[in-house]
């Protein structure tokens, strides 16, 4: 097995559990020793395997997962020592701790450079674990599903055109609730969260009076449901399915069920008035059916009608295919494992690409209200719940490398008293995750106790270029360097990102101006700039879709080039902004006493004077720069072609006393440049 390899083991023996992902009922883990001696405690997962392919719906291919066997208890881990290690498998429940043999295996040296961390050296910036540095280049990728302009094919195309461009890094919601990606949110046949409102009651009778269980009911002028889940079903060809329900009608009312084989069931109701039918039905699909129909359920005559326990199965059983069906499925304490399995394959394509992840887990609104009082019981059963999903998280993705960070909340109330939260988020990461990659969370807002929480590794702040900021949104250079200006100077000196950026109207959509930016303006300019004012990468867009469209992914190439030996991480670099002598261009650069990596751009080369003002592209020559505080000798000086990603000319200069003093190459718009003392 490779170093930062995975092994992956099958947990066997293990019985059946109400609720198998909550470990206050059945706690599973496996302890490692290694060559070392050291014990690593990895927590495992209840897993749902899952068969993945493309399969023609409607007028294109779509993502098909469909659950395959039974499910069942896995454990991963990703080893860093080489050598020997043993392995035992733990189970604890409430009948008491049963342990299993122990098992060997063997690592082995591999090219891994290993975890993303904060620096030990420069706590300003990642690096990876054998210390070489990380400056993370990329966007974000937020909404993945069936139904978006993304899905797990067209994520792996994305990530393929990212990494041939020198990028490395994604923001991916795994919180998407039920329009995309989300590994723990309400995911609903019978509503949306957009607008929620389904046909629930309590379920009548005796059956719903000590557990509050709720059912589906018709009633009043509602005379039909649409069985309608958030994804499309995935099914089986030429596979026998049984279709089952119990129903329960007053009056007159019948109930029947339309759609399988497109035709309708034979209307039933109860046998005896208040008491539960078991409807079920058995039905093959065609020879080249991969997906579940439009299932209606209709109601006939005067009366209501109760569903509940609607359920899909293959006719020799198998895994429930209409889970979303279930009005009693919470929105927090359990897995969606098609989601999770559509983010094991996304874990698969990063790894291909060498694409960095940060992952953003919680889905706010499920959480967001019952964070309000830390003294409360609700507040505390929401932290626990949390602490469940983030051990999920890091028992089934923790091994992987390619995830490089975890993020908590997209956009969380900034004001919200989520310090204890926080914390104990934090303490119980840094025990369970052994490889220890770091923490972070974003608000709607600026949210400096954020940035500078404890237990929190990195910062980030979200930003749009909004009419709304005055003059500052038609310069993306000076609004690059105030934002940066205000998270770096709150961080405490630790990693800070600008994670979500682009053009946007002033209600938070997208700009009409950044489709007439065809030529990526604001992108490109935005990108240097966030390179270049202490923040740990570039800032992050948002509107991955535009991005797609107007292949900006070639405007990485040039910056990633430049900056592929810049020794981030190494510490004694400082963030400088000057302007050249004239004052024409604005000049950005990371400096040391014996080097320098700069990016100079004119001062009226913005999106807005280019795109909207359509102003000439201006020239400069001739231009001299005093750079201060550079050691005293002879300089090797490379300037770069920002378009091309090519060194256009070398050349050599000389610091004095008064600091380092060049005449810039001529250049359009923007020029870099590199320089280094000779020995």
């Amino acid at each position: 097995m490779p170093r930062h390899g995975l092994v992956e083991w099958q947990i066997r023996g293990i019985r059946e559990y109400t609720n198998p992902y909550d470990p206050d009922e059945v706690d599973v883990w496996i302890e490692v020793r290694q060559p070392s001696g050291r014990v690593v405690t990895i927590p495992g997962f209840h897993h749902q395997p899952h068969e993945y392919a493309r399969r023609r719906r409607g007028g294109g291919d779509a993502d098909w997962l469909y659950p395959t066997g039974h499910s069942g208890w896995r454990a991963r881990f990703s080893p860093d020592e080489i050598g020997g290690h043993d392995v035992a498998a733990v189970v604890r429940d409430r009948s008491g701790v049963t342990r299993s043999g122990t098992a060997r295996f063997r690592c082995e040296p591999s090219a891994s450079r290993g975890f993303v961390r904060v620096s030990e050296r420069d706590p300003r910036f990642y690096e990876f674990g054998d210390g070489s540095p990380f400056f993370p280049i990329g966007q974000n990728l937020a909404f993945i599903g069936n139904g978006q302009y993304v899905d797990l094919a067209k994520a792996d195309e994305i990530f393929g055109k990212l990494a041939a461009n020198g990028a490395n890094f994604v923001r991916v919601w795994t919180c998407s609730e039920d329009w995309a990606l989300a590994i723990e949110a309400r995911k609903s046949a019978w509503g949306r969260s957009w607008d929620w409102r389904p046909p629930f009651a309590p379920v009548p009778g005796r059956e719903g009076y000590h557990d509050d269980a709720q059912c589906v009911v018709l009633e009043g002028t509602r005379s039909n449901l649409s069985v309608s889940p958030s994804q499309p079903v995935a099914i089986r060809a030429g596979t026998r399915y049984r279709l089952t329900a119990r129903i329960l009608t007053e009056g007159e009312a019948r109930v029947r069920f339309v759609g399988i084989e497109g035709r309708a069931d034979g209307a039933a109701a109860s046998a005896k008035p208040g008491e539960w039918e078991r409807f079920a039905r058995e039905f093959m699909t065609g020879g080249d059916q991969w997906w579940l129909g439009e299932l209606r359920v209709e109601r006939e005559g005067p009366g209501r009608v109760w569903l509940r326990d609607l359920s899909l199965r293959e006719a020799d059983d198998g895994p429930e295919l209409l889970w979303e069906a279930d009005p009693d499925r919470p929105p927090r304490g359990v897995i969606n494992e098609p989601d999770a399995a559509a983010l094991d394959q996304l874990l698969v394509s990063a790894a291909r690409h060498g694409v960095y992840l940060q992952l953003c887990l919680l889905t706010r609104d499920h959480y967001m209200d019952r964070l309000r009082d830390p003294r409360s019981a609700t507040y505390r059963r929401a932290t626990d719940e949390a602490r469940k999903l983030l051990r999920y998280a890091v028992a089934r993705w923790g091994w992987s490398a390619n995830v490089a960070t975890w993020e908590y909340f997209n956009e969380m109330d900034p004001g919200a008293p989520t310090e204890a939260f926080y914390r104990e988020l934090g303490e119980f990461l840094a025990q369970t995750d052994p490889y220890r990659r770091p923490r972070t969370t974003s608000g709607w807002g600026p949210a400096p106790n954020d940035w500078k929480h404890p237990a929190m590794d990195s910062a980030q702040l979200h930003w749009y270029l909004r009419p709304a900021w005055g003059p500052l949104w038609q310069d993306e250079v000076a609004a690059v360097l105030d934002r940066a200006a205000l998270v770096c100077g709150q961080a405490d000196r630790r990693p800070a990102l600008l994670a979500e950026f682009g053009l946007a109207d002033d209600r938070w959509g997208l700009s009409p101006y950044m489709r007439q930016d065809t030529a990526g303006v604001h992108f490109r300019n935005a990108l240097w700039a966030s390179a270049f004012p202490g923040l740990a990468g570039t800032a992050m867009f948002w509107w991955w879709e535009v991005l797609d469209q107007q292949n900006a992914y070639v405007h990485y190439r040039p910056l990633a080039r430049f900056l592929a030996d810049a020794p981030f991480a190494t510490g004694g670099w400082r963030a400088v902004q000057t302007r050249t002598e004239s004052g024409d261009c604005r000049v950005l650069a990371w400096q040391a006493h014996d080097r320098l990596v700069a990016w100079v751009c004119r001062a009226d080369a913005t999106w807005w004077n280019q795109v909207v003002e359509k102003s000439p592209r201006g020239r400069t020559t001739g231009e001299r720069l005093l750079v201060r505080g550079m050691a005293a000798g002879e300089y090797d000086v490379e300037w770069w072609d920002t378009r091309s990603g090519e060194v256009a000319a070398r050349g050599s200069a000389t610091a004095t006393s008064e600091g380092l003093e060049l005449t810039l190459l001529e250049f359009t718009d923007d020029l870099a440049f590199k320089a280094r003392r000779r020995p």
